[in-house]
């Protein structure tokens, strides 16, 4: 344990280093264009130019890690399924040992998907769901308990990703962590008084006004397999008691993950390079498409909308 703290100690003193390096060389500050490279809590943010691939490459090899993977595909969400896996199979991870674990209510609709080496796809049938705000906020659930029965000697760190998305460009090991959060693509560059927190005292992901670092994503975190259970079984515990309660954060999971993420900092960030919004073009300072969700009807594919 020591030794993989003291790891990602180097890491995080390396990608600090490259990012305040820049600032300095580049004379950024944290407002330019609205990027930010550091958090407050001194958490490097991950952006193109703030890590040697190679280097970090070369650094995890060494460590014989397994990264586990979720999506979930239910109903219709199942045609995305094939952009996905052949999209990651060409990104994801490459080099590196990846077990991917999909939830899906039609096992038989999951299409054939040549793996890479060291990469291997275990699909689970779940049931289906009438109301597609139950399946986002089901999932905690589900992968709390994957991880407390099945991959506790099966794998390092996990990664919880939406199937309604592609990957452009590399995911690679510079996105580990003990916790790692995205930057939400619609939020990133707004002001916080704009992020679209749980309002109401009544629920359990309530964040009071002028409070909060960023607005994260729930279509993608990750990180160290006790740190992601300790998260799932939180925000489980958390959407059970709104549950109880009729209430409904306004985001359902996605606001019980923010909640989160303010009293338990992310250890790492990842750029909106790392989730996108639906178009295959960069902007701003989003100069790379890493993954991004695909142009959908939404109420087409999801039910009850």
């Amino acid at each position: 344990m020591r030794l993989r703290q003291s790891f990602h100690f180097f890491l995080f003193g390396m990608f600090v280093g490259l990012s305040l390096s820049g600032l300095i060389f580049f004379g950024y500050t944290s407002s330019w264009f609205s990027r930010t490279d550091v958090t407050p809590w001194l958490a490097p943010v991950v952006w193109e130019g703030t890590f040697d691939s190679n280097l970090i490459d070369s650094i995890y090899k060494q460590q014989n890690i397994t990264i586990a993977t979720t999506v979930f595909a239910l109903g219709k969400y199942t045609r995305f399924i094939k952009d996905f896996l052949e999209s990651a199979e060409e990104h994801y991870f490459v080099g590196f040992r990846v077990h991917y674990y999909l939830f899906t209510d039609q096992p038989e609709a999951v299409p054939e998907v040549k793996m890479g080496k060291n990469h291997h796809l275990t699909v689970r049938s779940v049931p289906s769901m009438d109301r597609w705000q139950d399946i986002s906020m089901g999932r905690m659930e589900i992968l709390e308990t994957l991880m407390e029965n099945e991959l506790a000697n099966k794998a390092d760190y996990i990664f919880c990703l939406d199937v309604d998305t592609k990957f452009y460009g590399r995911w690679g090991v510079e996105t580990l962590g003990r916790l790692v959060g995205v930057l939400h693509p619609w939020f990133f560059n707004y002001p916080r008084y704009l992020f679209t927190y749980e309002r109401r005292q009544e629920s359990q992901a309530f964040i009071p006004a002028g409070e909060g670092d960023y607005y994260y994503t729930a279509a993608a975190f990750g990180g160290s397999l006790a740190d992601v259970h300790h998260l799932t079984k939180t925000c489980r515990k958390q959407l059970n008691i709104d549950a109880a309660n009729s209430i409904e954060a306004i985001w359902h999971e996605e606001s019980h993950l923010n909640k989160y993420f303010l009293n338990k900092k992310p250890s790492k960030v990842l750029s909106p390079e790392y989730l996108w919004r639906d178009i295959n073009m960069s902007v701003g300072q989003v100069k790379i498409i890493r993954f991004s969700h695909v142009a959908k009807n939404n109420a087409e594919v999801r039910p009850n909308v």
